[in-house]
C-alpha cells in the first residue's frame, strides 16, 4: 500500500503490462526496453519499477508469447533521471560480472596438449560460430571454462579429436561443455568430444549446448 507522500507522485497513464501466464522467460523482450524497465525474475520478465517504463511499447512486437501489452493503469510517473540512475548501475553491474579469456591461444588447433592452463581444468568445447551469435556467451557459458574453439567443417575433425585425447591424457579435465549451433555442420563438435573422451580411456562428462540461429539455447 503507497504512503500518502507516494500517493501524490501517482498518475493515470499508460505502461507496459506482463501476462505470467504467456511468459516463458526467453528475454527476448530485455533488450529492446532502453530504459532497463523490465528484468527476468524467477524465470519470468517483470516492470522492477513503474517508475522506469515510458509506456511507449518499444519491447511489444519483439515478445514471441504475446505476453506484453499496454495498459492504462495508476503507476508513479515515469522519470527520466532516476533511468539515468538505474542504467548506469545496471552496467556498472553487468561489467562487473562480465567474464573475460584467462587464457591464449583458444583455437584448438594452436593449444598446446601440456599447456599449464588446462591442468585441473573444465573445458568448453565451442564451435567459432557461437560467441559471435549467442550475446550471453561470457556470462552464460564461458564462466572459470578453459574454451577450445573450433569449427568441424573448415578444419579436420579427426585431428581435433586426436588433439582433445592428448588433452584429456594430459590434463586432470573435470568436464567436457560442447557448445554448436543448430546447424549441421556444427553436430561433429559432440563426435569430436564423445570420440576422445573414448579413445583416451577415462570417464569424463559431456554436456552438449545447442545454440539457434537467432542467438537463443534451444
Amino acid at each position: 500500500m503507497h504512503n500518502q507522500g507516494e500517493l501524490k507522485k501517482l498518475v493515470i497513464r499508460k505502461i507496459i503490462k506482463i501476462d505470467d501466464t504467456l511468459c516463458n522467460g526467453c528475454g527476448k523482450c530485455l533488450p529492446n526496453c532502453a530504459e532497463g524497465a523490465i528484468q527476468i525474475i524467477n524465470k519470468k520478465a517483470k516492470i522492477v519499477k513503474d517508475s522506469y517504463c515510458d509506456g511507449l511499447g518499444a519491447c511489444l512486437g519483439h515478445c514471441p508469447q504475446g505476453a506484453l501489452k499496454i495498459v492504462v493503469r495508476e503507476a508513479d510517473k515515469f522519470d527520466k533521471e532516476s533511468v539515468k540512475l538505474h542504467l548506469r548501475e545496471k552496467n556498472k553491474k553487468e561489467h562487473k560480472n562480465q567474464k573475460t579469456i584467462t587464457q591464449w591461444p583458444i583455437q584448438l588447433n594452436l593449444i598446446s596438449p601440456n599447456a599449464n592452463f588446462l591442468k585441473n581444468s573444465d573445458i568448453l568445447l565451442s564451435a567459432d560460430c557461437v560467441p559471435a551469435t549467442y550475446p550471453d556467451f561470457h556470462k552464460k557459458l564461458l564462466s572459470k571454462n578453459k574454451i577450445l574453439l573450433g569449427c568441424p567443417k573448415f578444419d579436420n575433425p579427426i585431428n581435433y579429436a586426436k588433439k582433445m585425447e592428448q588433452i584429456i591424457k594430459n590434463n586432470n579435465i573435470k568436464t567436457i561443455t560442447v557448445v554448436h549451433m543448430e546447424v549441421p555442420c556444427c553436430s561433429g563438435l559432440k563426435w569430436i568430444a564423445k570420440k576422445a573422451v573414448e579413445e583416451s580411456g577415462k570417464k569424463i562428462s559431456i554436456k552438449n549446448i545447442m545454440i539457434g540461429i537467432n542467438g537463443e539455447i534451444k
